[in-house]
């Protein structure tokens, strides 16, 4: 076998790239912005001067430097393009049809597959990072459920999540995160008992879905579910065994 350089590429085997915000929290394993969350390589790709608050805010005067980082990665030769914040979904239509290649964005394209898989009565509790910001009009972007099939619970007012993420202390501590997502996830479902299935929209939160599914013995889904689906369309394992 030939294998082909690609002009200007210098290394190889990068299937998925991210898009990662100025955000300056302690990412733990399991992290999007962690490698060792991932059992493949991925590459990085920091969004200069882009931060939670012009996401949380929805502030589109930043589309461009997303793009050009979207550009960046493309240009060093990976086959599809992720980010670190489920709001970057204001971006997914005009960056996916700029690259030309799979990109999702954010975590919330989960939402209409999520739909689909459970029961019609059932609804799909949501655990972000901001309520706030996650507006019908960013959840149309993703291509959610209608309002009337979601619920949603933000960790802006958990302490620890707050002072961690939104006021980027410099340190985390996992198990009180861990705590704090737990007791979200407990006050969603009570508000709504027909929850069939949780999505943690942030980033930040796939360390703590064993935790919640064990809690509630839903089905969780997270960022890192999603991408690792996309990469598992990208990169086909060969199987063997016997009849």
């Amino acid at each position: 076998m030939k294998y082909r350089c690609e002009e200007g590429q210098v290394s190889y085997g990068e299937a998925i790239g991210i898009l990662l915000i100025e955000n300056y929290v302690p990412f733990i394993p399991g992290d999007v912005a962690n490698a060792t969350t991932y059992g493949y390589p991925v590459r990085f790709q920091r969004i200069d001067g882009v931060t939670h608050r012009h996401l949380f805010s929805h502030d589109v005067s930043v589309k461009k430097k997303v793009l050009d980082a979207g550009i960046a990665l493309k240009k060093e030769g990976v086959r599809a393009v992720t980010g670190d914040c489920g709001f970057l979904a204001l971006f997914q239509e005009e960056i996916r049809e700029s690259l030309q290649m799979p990109v999702f964005l954010s975590s919330l394209l989960q939402l209409a597959f999520i739909e689909k898989i459970i029961p019609e009565k059932d609804k799909i509790g949501i655990i972000t990072a901001n309520s706030g910001s996650l507006t019908n009009s960013l959840l149309e972007a993703v291509g959610a459920p209608g309002s009337s099939k979601l619920v949603l619970k933000g960790l802006e007012d958990k302490d620890n999540f707050k002072k961690a993420v939104f006021d980027e202390a410099g340190y985390l501590d996992p198990e009180l995160i861990e705590a704090e997502v737990v007791d979200a996830v407990k006050e969603l479902t009570e508000k709504e008992p027909e929850v069939g299935a949780i999505l943690l929209e942030c980033s930040l939160l796939p360390p703590y879905s064993s935790t919640v599914s064990a809690v509630t013995g839903l089905p969780v889904f997270d960022y890192i579910s999603m991408i690792d689906y996309v990469h598992s369309a990208l990169v086909k394992k060969k199987y063997s065994g016997h009849m």
